[in-house]
């Protein structure tokens, strides 16, 4: 009978399977394409160190190693012996997807409220760092800062103990003479310290603002330690509550605000070529004091912002002052944190207006002004070693 299937020539069916295979193909490879030439431009901007260093950071030199040894067992000495290397696929599908399979925040991202902690990365992470304490930003209402307090009487004589005598200062190294390389500011100046405003133990951490005494007596302090070790600098001291109840900003604008500000000053001294931006964490002491030779620090931690075209260059600045602090004083530097731009992050954090830009969490909200003095001078004192050395090499 015509049109009857069992007349069909033989292969008929298989021909028409292999035309809907290609069909399927067809558009699956066109939707690639599609979404690849729309999404470029984002792509381009992303697949730089920040994803390429998180991949390969958790394997760190031992897989270089593990893979030369198989070629020359001399090798077999710089790996633990326990040591297997990360499957390859792991691997890839981490470059091409950023999925990580021992991260389950990778695969829900930002997607869930508890997952918010996606938007960071830890790029160098330093003694019990992890997603678990890395720095809080908190932002509470201006209209709940307006106290202006004394430095606690206690405190105010550790600080007055803690300044460095310009005399005494060595400056082995050189001196800047009247020029003033380095300008320290403060974007959220109103982050103060419970004990510095006599509110030490208290379980609220929003507590810790203040107009008056507050993380500009860190910078103040840096400033001070940065002078006695031949560093000219500029700390400023603005009161940001003030600027931006004056334009009816929120805080969420702050970075705007001190832009202007940094903006303002390099206009003005062409010889700033650093840029150190300095806050407080809101976490507690567990997560940001430590105790090096017997001595209590307030612990230092690096934030970048991905946003950022100068991003390489400053990853690499805060790369190797994370090592000099570990070196030197273990445990002080918390690591190296990078966050996203999206609508809680700024994401740039002002660092594209120079490429010797940092933004450094001191302490958190329970540190002192022993601990917080003890950081900035050994803070100093590594900075002191960075600068000079990058002086040397530009002279020659």
């Amino acid at each position: 009978m015509k049109g009857n299937s069992n007349n069909r020539p033989k292969g008929t069916f298989f021909i028409v399977s292999y035309k809907g295979f290609l069909t399927t193909l067809f558009l699956f490879v066109l939707t690639s394409i599609s979404i690849f030439a729309v999404s470029y431009s984002t792509l381009q901007h992303n697949l730089r160190s920040t994803t390429i260093y998180q991949a390969l950071s958790d394997y760190k030199a031992q897989s270089l190693f593990y893979l030369m040894n198989t070629e020359n067992h001399h090798f077999s000495s710089s790996f633990d012996k326990n040591f297997s290397p990360p499957p390859l696929s792991s691997v890839a599908l981490q470059l091409a997807t950023n999925i990580r399979v021992a991260d389950a925040r990778s695969l829900f991202g930002s997607e869930l409220p508890g997952f918010s902690i996606f938007d960071s990365n830890i790029l160098l992470a330093g003694q019990g760092t992890n997603y678990t304490n890395i720095p809080h930003e908190s932002s509470p209402p201006l209209e709940s800062i307006s106290e202006e307090r004394d430095l606690a009487p206690q405190e105010s004589k550790k600080y007055e103990e803690s300044i460095p005598d310009k005399k005494s200062g060595q400056q082995l190294n050189g001196n800047t003479g009247d020029r003033k390389v380095v300008y320290i500011y403060h974007t959220h100046s109103w982050e103060s310290f419970l004990p510095l405003i006599g509110l030490q133990g208290d379980p609220i951490a929003d507590k810790a603002v203040d107009n008056k005494t507050n993380i500009t007596l860190v910078g103040k302090m840096l400033g001070m330690e940065l002078q006695a070790d031949g560093i000219g600098n500029e700390v400023d001291t603005t009161n940001m509550t003030q600027k931006l109840n004056e334009a009816k900003w929120k805080p969420n604008r702050a970075y705007t605000m001190s832009r202007s500000i940094v903006e303002t000053a390099l206009q003005k001294d062409k010889d700033i070529n650093y840029l150190i931006d300095i806050h407080r964490d809101s976490r507690r002491g567990k997560d940001t004091t430590v105790s090096i030779d017997g001595k209590p620090y307030a612990r230092i931690m690096f934030v970048l912002g991905e946003a950022n075209p100068k991003f390489e260059q400053n990853f690499q600045m805060a790369k190797e002052l994370h090592q000099k602090l570990e070196d030197k004083y273990p445990g002080l530097s918390r690591g190296v944190l990078s966050k996203k731009q999206n609508s809680k992050n700024n994401g740039l954090y002002n660092q594209d207006l120079s490429s010797n830009s940092m933004l450094i969490e001191v302490g958190g909200v329970d540190n002192n002004m022993e601990q917080l003095t003890n950081s900035m001078k050994a803070f100093s004192d590594v900075f002191s070693e960075y600068y000079w050395k990058a002086e040397k090499v530009d002279a020659q």
